[in-house]
């Protein structure tokens, strides 16, 4: 299968317009502007089924189809390049490798939504990318793709970069509507949608790096050419950003449906330094994870969550049998504490009691009811909180504590993780087993 979203990255010099004009770049736009109808674009996106690439899958043809029919103007045009999700890194391979895709991609987006105005809201610790952006911007509008005359069609399109301040909460689309309008990064109550009252409280689409990156391929080819990829239910291909215990690391552009056994053994080549699989995250580390037994499952949205997990950001985490899950808990619900906003109080206080008795879980301190408060307090949390943070973080406990349960009961009996003790079965086991 040739590469659709990672094409031509293997030219070292991929990020500059010639070279993506040589292969065949802005072709898409041109067809577009010369030879389609903003509503000709809107249904061909609709028909060939892409989902959006951040970790929710809404269809994206519905999206702008929802903005399209609001009145108001100026709509906006925003790219999600906020790649905060733990163990995610498939964006920055597009903005490094092909910036002028996902251009080319917004450009086209922006004409069928007769958008005049864009952003892309870049991750903070990605500050090498904001040069490789702006050159390819000013790129761009030398070329006549983006500017005030586009296509010589008189259809005006204007993009800039603007840079987060390293909040993860701003992955959330409207939180980082607000971040973009010089806001505290707080989601925002839901409804209004931001297809209907967004930036500045005008109709915007916000879509993720890979998403965009995914339209010239639709406009140029066809949708059905796009639909036979993948699966019937999530057409298209995926990039995969796997690490953690596997041989060879690294992003990986495969059909939706691609089985996470062929994932790891195929393309990662295996488990290294020959050790048991222990566990996958699938989505980033929002996203529950799944024991080796679910080694089998297709990677899509429908077949993840058969399995109780997410697609998400297509972040596979490979944990081997050295690896503590209580500890990466630990550790997670550190990391959700630091990046609550704190607007929501199950949220704002129930990563920290998480965080808080996992800790003391580790440190051998804890007894069973604390077990049972974790619990208690993770229910607490789920479903209760503005944003998918807080019910991220929730759940994901929730899932790690009932497939490892015998983990979590060993540190607690023997203060000590079982990991200490290889002859031991890997997180499946029983208080009763035990005894």
């Amino acid at each position: 299968m040739k590469n659709i979203i990672l094409k031509n990255i293997e030219n070292p010099n991929s990020h500059r317009i010639e070279e993506y004009i040589k292969a065949g770049g802005y072709f898409a736009l041109e067809h577009a502007v010369n030879e389609m109808t903003p509503r000709d674009i809107i249904d061909d996106i609709k028909k060939s089924g892409l989902r959006g690439r951040g970790g929710a899958g809404f269809s994206t043809g519905m999206k702008w189809q929802f903005a399209s029919l609001d009145p108001k103007f100026p709509k906006y045009i925003v790219c999600n390049a906020d790649e905060g999700e733990p163990g995610t890194f498939k964006d920055r391979v597009i903005l490094e490798k092909n910036p002028h895709q996902l251009i080319e991609g917004m450009v086209i987006t922006a004409y069928a939504l007769q958008s005049v105005r864009g952003y892309i809201y870049l991750r903070a610790e990605y500050p090498h990318v904001e040069k490789i952006l702006n050159d390819a911007i000013q790129e761009a509008y030398a070329k006549g793709f983006l500017g005030n005359d586009i296509m010589s069609r008189h259809f005006r399109f204007n993009l800039s970069v603007h840079r987060g301040a390293g909040a993860y909460i701003c992955g959330e689309e409207t939180a980082l509507i607000n971040s973009l309008e010089g806001r505290r990064g707080d989601p925002r109550v839901k409804p209004p949608f931001p297809v209907n009252s967004g930036a500045w409280s005008k109709p915007t689409i916000v879509n993720n790096v890979e998403t965009y990156a995914n339209i010239p391929y639709i406009v140029e080819t066809s949708p059905k050419a796009y639909s036979f990829l993948g699966t019937r239910d999530a057409p298209g291909t995926k990039l995969f950003c796997v690490s953690g215990a596997v041989k060879n690391p690294g992003v990986f552009e495969l059909q939706l449906g691609t089985p996470l056994r062929e994932i790891i053994y195929d393309h990662c080549g295996g488990i290294r330094n020959g050790r048991a699989l222990k566990g996958i995250i699938p989505g980033g580390l929002s996203t529950s994870i799944l024991t080796p037994d679910m080694i089998d499952c297709p990677m899509d949205f429908a077949n993840l969550a058969r399995h109780g997990s997410m697609l998400g950001s297509g972040a596979v985490i490979v944990l081997d049998d050295t690896m503590c899950i209580v500890k990466i808990y630990e550790r997670a619900m550190r990391f959700f504490e630091h990046e609550s906003c704190g607007k929501c109080t199950p949220c704002r206080e129930g990563t920290g009691w998480m965080r808080t008795i996992l800790r003391r879980i580790e440190d051998g301190m804890a007894d069973m009811e604390d077990l049972a408060t974790l619990e208690d307090v993770a229910h607490n949390v789920a479903g209760k909180t503005f944003c998918p943070l807080g019910e991220g973080a929730a759940q994901v406990l929730l899932s790690a504590m009932k497939r490892y349960r015998g983990e979590f009961e060993y540190h607690v009996k023997y203060k000590k993780c079982e990991v200490t003790d290889p002859s031991l079965r890997w997180g499946h086991m029983s208080m009763d087993e035990l005894d």
